[in-house]
C-alpha cells in the first residue's frame, strides 16, 4: 500500500516541484531547463508505469500514421500559425502595449548556420520536450488524480495553459499571454486526439519550425 502511494502520488506531485524549481531558480540552465525536466519526468514514469511508460505519456503506436504526422499536423500547425501571426500578436500587443520581445532569437536572423542547429534544438526542447512535460505528463497526471469530468477536463486545460505561458516569461508580457493561448489549443488538441502525443509533438515542431523561419527572415 505505502509503495504504490509512493509510486502513484508521491512522485508525480515531487517530479512537478522539481520541474518548478529548475525553471524559476537561477541555476544557469537556461534552453537545457527543459530538457533536464523531460529526463526527470521520463524517470518519473518509469517508477510509475515501469514497461509502460511511452504509453502513459499518450505515445500511441496504433496512431503512429504518416498521414497525420506529415499532412494533418503540418495543416494545423499552419493555421495556429496563421492565428497567432494575424491575429493573436497584433490583438495581444495592442490590449498590453508592448511587443513580444524576441530578443533571445537576434542570433538566428539572416544566419542559416544557426537556424540549422535551432531547428533541432527546438524539435528535441519544444516539440518533444515541452509535449512530453506539459501535455504527456501534467495534464495525465491531472486527469488521474481529479478524474475526467468536464470541470476537471476545464481546469486542466486552463490551470496548464496558464503555467504553460507564465514559463515563456522571456517573451514578455505579450508572449506569455499569446503563448498561453497557444498552449490552450494544442492542450485541446491532445484531449481531442484523445491523448495522441505523436500528434501534438508533430504540430507543435511544425509551428516552430514556421515560426523560426519568420523570425529568419525577420518577418517578425
Amino acid at each position: 500500500m505505502k509503495t504504490t502511494i509512493l509510486r502513484t502520488k508521491l512522485i508525480p506531485i515531487l517530479t512537478l516541484i522539481l520541474c518548478f524549481i529548475f525553471w524559476k531558480l537561477p541555476l544557469g540552465l537556461d534552453y537545457f531547463e527543459i530538457i533536464l525536466s523531460t529526463f526527470l519526468i521520463l524517470i518519473a514514469s518509469i517508477f510509475e508505469y515501469k514497461k509502460d511508460i511511452f504509453e502513459s505519456l499518450g505515445f500511441q503506436n496504433n496512431k503512429l500514421k504518416i498521414k497525420n504526422l506529415l499532412v494533418f499536423a503540418p495543416l494545423l500547425s499552419i493555421a495556429l500559425f496563421l492565428l497567432y501571426y494575424f491575429i493573436l500578436v497584433p490583438l495581444i500587443s495592442n490590449l498590453t502595449g508592448e511587443s513580444i520581445n524576441f530578443s533571445n532569437f537576434d542570433e538566428l536572423k539572416g544566419n542559416p548556420s544557426y537556424i540549422l542547429i535551432a531547428l533541432l534544438f527546438i524539435w528535441i526542447s519544444a516539440a518533444f520536450g515541452e509535449e512530453i512535460v506539459w501535455r504527456g505528463y501534467f495534464m495525465r497526471q491531472f486527469a488521474k488524480f481529479f478524474g475526467n469530468s468536464k470541470l476537471s477536463l476545464t481546469l486542466n486545460i486552463i490551470i496548464f495553459a496558464i503555467l504553460f505561458g507564465f514559463m515563456h516569461s522571456y517573451q514578455g508580457i505579450t508572449g506569455q499571454i499569446i503563448t498561453g493561448i497557444i498552449g490552450l489549443l494544442l492542450a485541446i488538441t491532445f484531449h481531442l486526439k484523445k491523448y495522441d502525443l505523436w500528434f501534438n509533438i508533430a504540430v507543435h515542431g511544425f509551428f516552430d519550425t514556421i515560426a523560426l523561419i519568420v523570425i529568419y527572415n525577420g518577418w517578425m
